[in-house]
């Protein structure tokens, strides 16, 4: 017999992770930031226990720590955290390409040079959220051109590592050297050749990694207070 109510919890669940995800994302919650349970609830209009159990769901995707007596916490993660989770999207999304690229369509290359379009836009207008929501969307539709659900759902559950702590929560940012990453990705796709793609988005990851290497700072500094200095990092 199914145990609808179970399955309703869980349903419900997932949309609070959903929904708090968003909030981490677009900047709602930064880094170091609580996310209280009775207060998600009620903003929600649901019990704590589907807060209670979507903030489980986010602490195994590594977005927050959840202390005893302290409750959850949005984290910072440490440079070689998001150093490592920079290595695994450029396998990924490399592999995207290779799939991906023999058969895109002109649509499917208007629709990407129209997002680099709108993230320079968004650099011109010196709008950091702006210029993050597209980037991830840019890096989204590359995925996507793959159509290997599998593959998307992976790259997926490392887009806080990517877009949250990074070209969010970086003091700093430089919108126009993020925004500067991406042309010669789409000069590549233009070619239709898999291999260019491939070294177009290695080199993108490199810089990246090269920039986070330099300029994020771990929360714990040796004076034990949390900080960071300025980073110029995109993804």
């Amino acid at each position: 017999m199914t145990d609808d109510g179970g399955i309703s919890r869980s349903v419900l669940a997932d949309q609070v992770k959903d929904r708090l995800l968003q909030d981490i994302l677009s900047g709602r919650y930064p880094a170091q930031s609580r996310i209280v349970e009775t207060r998600v609830a009620r903003e929600l209009g649901t019990s704590q226990a589907p807060v209670r159990e979507a903030l489980r769901g986010l602490e195994a995707l590594g977005v927050i720590e959840i202390l005893p007596f302290r409750g959850a916490r949005v984290r910072h993660p440490s440079r070689r955290e998001l150093l490592e989770a920079y290595a695994v999207r450029a396998e990924l999304e490399a592999l995207a390409a290779r799939m991906g690229v023999p058969r895109m369509t002109d649509a499917d290359l208007t629709e990407i040079e129209a997002l680099l379009a709108a993230m320079e836009q968004a650099a011109d207008s010196g709008d950091r959220h702006e210029v993050a929501l597209a980037d991830a969307t840019f890096h989204s539709r590359l995925v996507k051109l793959a159509g290997n659900a599998t593959l998307e759902r992976v790259w997926r559950s490392l887009e806080p590592f990517s877009r949250t702590y990074i070209t969010l929560v970086a003091p700093g940012a430089d919108s126009h050297w993020t925004a500067g990453l991406h042309p010669g990705i789409v000069e590549a796709l233009r070619t239709r050749e898999p291999e260019r793609v491939v070294v177009a988005l290695r080199d993108h990851f490199d810089q990246a990694s090269a920039h986070l290497a330099e300029g994020w700072q771990d929360a714990e500094t040796p004076t034990g207070r949390s900080g960071r200095r300025e980073a110029r990092a995109g993804a």
